[in-house]
């Protein structure tokens, strides 16, 4: 594991282990020179492969021929920030153990550790790398979609932008709002050498895994949203038995009216803009007329899912999913006034109805009182041919 270069007479040691510390000398002649090696050896654990939220632990050994130093230890992240642990321990000066914080995506890079020592002399920076599996965007989304409309939803891997050189496997999951029950849509696995392989689970037909897309994305689109399509889809990656996700929660809005169709002369409607899952604090549904005034406008409560505004007169209506005072989502829905003559033949039919259903019960009012009169009729005239019969005389003539 060493060799002497000639001319220079240097000596070059090959894959340096933390038992090459010592004293070195070189015997020239009459001359002697001596050199004291002092070794480092950083290990980091999971071979500095994390998923988001693990703990990763620094060993920093040091040999020597000389008495070992109290070491001072630096730690800076691949953004140069320093990072302070949360643990130190020290073995005899032989050994130092390091825990850091909880991992995220974003930390994933070339780390320095920076070893000092006032005597003898030290000042060294160790570089390591640190790769985190995660996505782009770690934390959960919430996205909002409107009924009948499409939507993507994706989740964007980083294994290509930290060169993750390890296979592991994915699927994401599907979970309508307050059910405990989990429908898988699809898994996928990338190998190795960072190539993707989608399989379809479901059978529902409403989504689809689009062609173009990403080769670190996993997607999933929704061609016509349906009102029951919303929940929370889970996007999970495992690897040796090490698990992590990222959600994003579908909010789905409708409006609607009761009663449905045009809009009758003297009647009036309810329009109801509704969402599938409580809102945050921070958001809310707004009913408001076009070219309206103030008080043309319905705004929901804190944590309601619905608002309801009536509406007698015709008009253009908008609601409004609003977030932080920023519009996420608006629908419209044109309140039409019935023509005139459907209000007359509306009526008309009314009061014809009313007419017919009045001469029917007419009808058969006189047609039960003749029906009882012929009976009664035929009864007497029974009973007289009974009383005949009963009472008949027999004459003879001489």
């Amino acid at each position: 594991r060493s060799e002497i270069n000639p001319s220079t007479k240097h000596l070059r040691v090959l894959d340096l282990r933390i038992s090459d510390a010592g004293i070195y000398t070189c015997e020239y002649g009459s001359r002697t020179v001596s050199i004291s090696l002092h070794v480092f050896k950083l290990m980091i654990s999971s071979e500095g492969h994390f998923l988001p939220g693990e703990v990763p632990e620094l060993t920093l050994m040091q040999n020597s021929s000389h008495p070992l130093p109290d070491l001072s230890i630096t730690l800076f992240n691949s953004k140069n920030d320093r990072v302070r642990p949360e643990h130190l321990q020290n073995k005899a000066r032989e050994k130092y153990i390091l825990k850091l914080k909880q991992l995220e995506a974003g930390d994933s890079g070339t780390w320095t550790c920076h070893v000092h020592s006032d005597s003898p002399l030290i000042n060294q920076n160790i570089s390591f790398d640190v790769k985190v599996l995660g996505f782009q965007n770690q934390h959960s989304e919430r996205k909002y979609a409107a009924v009948d409309s499409s939507v993507i939803l994706s989740w964007h891997l980083n294994f290509q932008k930290i060169k993750w050189k390890e296979g592991f496997t994915g699927q994401l999951i599907w979970k309508k709002w307050e059910s405990v029950a989990a429908h898988e849509l699809l898994e996928f696995n990338i190998t190795a050498k960072g190539i993707k392989h989608e399989t379809k689970k479901s059978s529902h037909s409403w989504f689809e895994i689009p062609e173009h897309k990403p080769e670190s994305a996993i997607e999933v689109k929704l061609h016509k949203v349906h009102f029951n399509h919303s929940g929370q889809y889970q996007c999970h990656l495992e690897h040796n038995r090490r698990h992590t996700q990222s959600q994003i929660e579908l909010v789905v809005m409708k409006v609607s009216a009761n009663p449905a169709g045009p809009l009758l002369r003297g009647a009036e409607k309810t329009l109801t803009c509704q969402v599938s899952s409580p809102l945050p604090p921070n958001t809310h549904l707004l009913w408001e007329r076009v070219n309206g005034t103030h008080m043309e406008t319905r705004k929901s409560m804190q944590h309601e899912m619905k608002v309801e505004v009536n509406v007698s007169a015709a008009g253009l209506w908008n609601c409004h999913l609003i977030e932080n005072n920023d519009r996420k989502i608006s629908l419209n829905y044109l309140v039409e006034e019935a023509s005139v003559w459907i209000s007359y033949a509306v009526t008309g039919a009314s009061i014809g109805g009313c007419v017919l259903v009045f001469g029917l019960a007419c009808l058969c009012i006189t047609s039960g009182i003749r029906w009882q009169r012929r009976r009664q009729q035929a009864k007497r005239m029974a009973q007289a041919r009974q009383y005949l019969l009963e009472n008949k005389t027999c004459q003879c003539q001489r």
